[in-house]
């Protein structure tokens, strides 16, 4: 006879498994005219220290109040402000028009950083018409550590102001030994019109 717990089979005729890495919902936050959106460590029930040792942020519908803006992020290492952490990073996108005669694979300079203390570009020039929005994942590693850098990978997808479908990859490190215990999401200019902001830990990682 199989045990079965919420649709996955644990045992088998005497066979075992156990999912390990499963995705752990720590925290929603929804946007609604949100100058920025922020996940900090031991407020509002957020959970970003040594618990999981990989973090997901997922980011879902998130359209803008400007058009024609980036989308960005940003980190406070514990007992920091100012959202200012040393960052470098690459940052590459690939997008196609509507049309289909125009089309670009290519690295962004303007939005990478080399020793950088700015916000992070998530995506370049998205735009704000009724239909428009992004969606995509951050991926935080080991942000507790007090002995190594904090890695980062985002995959991004969104429509352009242009009528382009572009997707960005990124990553980089925050150049600290300090644990991080707070990101921060925000536009170029105005508000996060609307989103909803997910927080994950990665158990067994």
């Amino acid at each position: 006879m199989a045990v079965i717990s919420n649709g996955t089979t644990i045992a088998d005729a005497g066979a075992f498994s156990a999912s390990l890495g499963s995705m752990v919902l720590i925290k929603t936050l929804t946007a609604s005219s949100s100058g920025t959106l922020s996940f900090v460590h031991g407020s509002s029930s957020v959970v970003l220290d040594s618990t999981y040792p990989i973090y997901i942020f997922k980011f879902i519908n998130v359209h803008p109040a400007t058009n024609d803006t980036q989308f960005f992020f940003q980190a406070n290492a514990v007992g920091a402000s100012g959202e200012n952490e040393t960052i470098t990073s690459t940052y590459f996108k690939v997008g196609q028009n509507e049309a289909g005669n125009y089309s670009i694979l290519g690295y962004s300079t303007g939005s990478d950083q080399a020793q950088g203390t700015a916000y992070q570009s998530i995506s370049e020039n998205m735009g704000n018409e009724n239909d428009e929005c992004g969606s995509g994942e951050l991926i935080l590693f080991n942000p507790s550590s007090t002995t190594y850098a904090k890695h980062f990978m985002v995959k991004h997808q969104h429509q352009q102001h242009a009528s382009q479908s572009y997707q960005t990859h990124v990553s980089g490190y925050f150049n600290t030994t300090s644990a991080i215990d707070q990101i921060v999401f925000a536009f170029g200019s105005g508000n996060i019109d609307s989103g909803t902001f997910k927080l994950y830990g990665i158990k067994d990682s």
